[in-house]
C-alpha cells in the first residue's frame, strides 16, 4: 500500500485525469497520471482502472494491455496514504473501502484474461507491486526501484505481497518484506519480481514497436518476441546473490529478535557491514508490523492467491486500530519528527500471543 510521496500532491489533479486511456494497434494503454505525487494511487484511481480492464476484458478489438506511470521518477510510489489516514481520524470509511477494491483490482489483474505488459520505470512500491505482481511481462529499468517498504510506517506489505514475496527464492522475499529495503533492476531479475530489463531510453522505441507490432501467434507470444529483441532477461552480478547464503541463514530464525541479535553478531568479514547495517535499519522499524509481517509471509508459503489477499484483508481490518500505521504516518509523513513512538517500542517488548492475536479467526475469515 505504502507511499510516501509528498501529501501536497495529492490532490493537483482531478479524478478524470488522473488515469490517462488510450487504444492503438489493438493494445489498451493505461497510464497513472499523478507524477507530481509519484503516482500514488487513489480510490477514484483503482476504480477507473478496474472499470477500463474489465471493459477491455470483454472487448474483442483489444488484444493486450499496457500499464505505465507518467514522468520519469516513479511507476508508482504506492497507495495514496494520506487520504486513508485522514479517512480514519474523521471516522468516514474510505480507508476500509480502498483496501477491499485495490486487491479485488490487483486480483483480478493476476487472473486477468488477456497479456498486461507493466512498464515498471521508477519507484515501484507498495500499491505499485500490486498492480504488477500480476502481470505477465514485468520491465525493470536503470531507474526501477522496487520495494515492499511497508513496516517503515508501521503496516506490513499487502497487495498481494504475502503471496508473491515467500514464493521468491529462500528467504530472500521474507528479508525483502521484513526490512522493507529496495532493489534495483538487477536483484528485481533476480528474485522473479520482473521478467526483462530494458534502458529507460529504449522506452520510446517500445512503444514504437507496440504501434506497429504485427499480430501472428498469440497476443503473449507476440509481445514476447517483441521484447526479446530489445531486452534482456538477467543481468550480471545482482548483489543479492551474493548476500544469498547470509539473508537465507538469518531470515529463517524463529523471530524478529532472534534475526536482529544473530545479526549483530556476525563477524565475518565479507557479511559483518551488511549485517550491522541491516539490524540497525530494523530496530527504526516498527517491531510489531515487522514481527506480524513474518508471521504473515511464512503464513502466505502455504496459501493459495485468493486466501492471502483473505489475509491481508483480516489484518487490515484491525490494523489501523490495533497496528502502528498510523503513529507511522504521523511520525513520518505529517508532522515529519521522524521519531514514531511503536507500541511496543522495541523488539523486547514483543509479545507472542499479541502478535498471533492477530491471525485469530482467519480460517472462519475465509470460508
Amino acid at each position: 500500500m505504502t507511499a510516501q510521496a509528498p501529501s501536497e500532491a495529492s490532490h493537483a489533479e482531478s479524478p478524470q485525469e488522473e488515469i490517462l486511456v488510450d487504444v492503438r494497434n489493438h493494445i489498451g494503454h493505461l497510464t497513472l497520471n499523478r507524477p507530481a505525487g509519484l503516482n500514488a494511487i487513489t480510490l477514484n484511481m483503482v476504480r477507473r482502472l478496474t472499470q477500463q480492464l474489465q471493459a477491455w476484458s470483454d472487448d474483442p478489438t483489444v488484444y493486450a494491455v499496457v500499464l505505465r506511470g507518467a514522468g520519469e521518477k516513479a511507476f508508482c510510489a504506492g497507495g495514496d496514504i494520506r487520504s486513508l489516514y485522514d479517512s480514519f481520524k474523521a471516522g468516514d470509511t474510505l480507508h476500509e473501502d480502498f483496501f477491499v477494491e485495490e486487491y479485488a483490482l490487483d486480483l483480478a489483474i493476476h487472473h486477468y484474461p488477456k497479456p498486461v505488459l507493466a512498464l515498471m520505470d521508477g519507484f515501484v512500491l507498495g500499491g505499485g507491486m500490486g498492480l504488477v505482481q500480476g502481470a505477465d511481462l514485468r520491465v525493470v529499468t536503470e531507474r526501477s526501484r522496487l520495494a515492499m517498504p511497508e513496516v517503515a510506517i508501521g503496516y506490513f506489505p499487502d497487495v498481494g505481497g504475502s503471496y508473491f514475496l515467500p514464493r521468491i527464492p529462500g528467504e530472500l522475499g521474507i528479508y525483502l518484506g521484513v526490512t522493507g529495503v529496495q532493489i534495483r533492476a538487477a536483484d528485481a531479475l533476480y528474485c522473479g519480481l520482473a521478467d526483462w530489463y530494458l534502458e529507460s531510453a529504449k522506452l520510446a522505441d517500445l512503444d514504437q514497436r507496440l504501434d506497429n507490432l504485427r499480430w501472428h501467434d498469440s497476443p503473449l507470444k507476440d509481445l514476447q518476441g517483441m521484447l526479446a529483441r530489445i531486452g534482456v532477461q538477467q543481468l550480471p552480478e545482482p548483489p543479492l546473490a551474493a548476500l544469498r547464503p547470509a539473508i537465507d541463514h538469518f531470515f529463517a530464525l524463529p523471530d524478529i529478535p532472534s534475526i536482529v541479535e544473530q545479526l549483530q553478531a556476525v563477524t565475518v568479514a565479507d557479511s559483518h557491514e551488511w549485517a550491522l547495517n541491516t539490524a540497525h535499519l530494523m530496530q527504526t522499524r516498527s517491531p510489531l508490523a515487522m514481527a506480524v509481517t513474518l508471521h504473515m509471509l511464512r503464513r502466505g508459503r502455504r496459501l493459495p492467491l485468493e486466501q492471502c489477499f483473505a489475509l491481508e484483508l483480516h489484518l487490515d481490518r484491525q490494523w489501523f486500530e490495533r497496528g502502528d500505521l498510523i503513529e507511522g504516518v504521523r511520525a513520518l509523513i505529517i508532522d515529519k519528527d521522524k521519531s514514531p513512538r511503536w507500541n511496543p517500542p522495541t523488539l523486547h517488548g514483543l509479545a507472542v500471543a499479541h502478535v498471533e492475536s492477530f491471525f485469530q479467526n482467519f480460517a472462519q475469515f475465509v470460508r
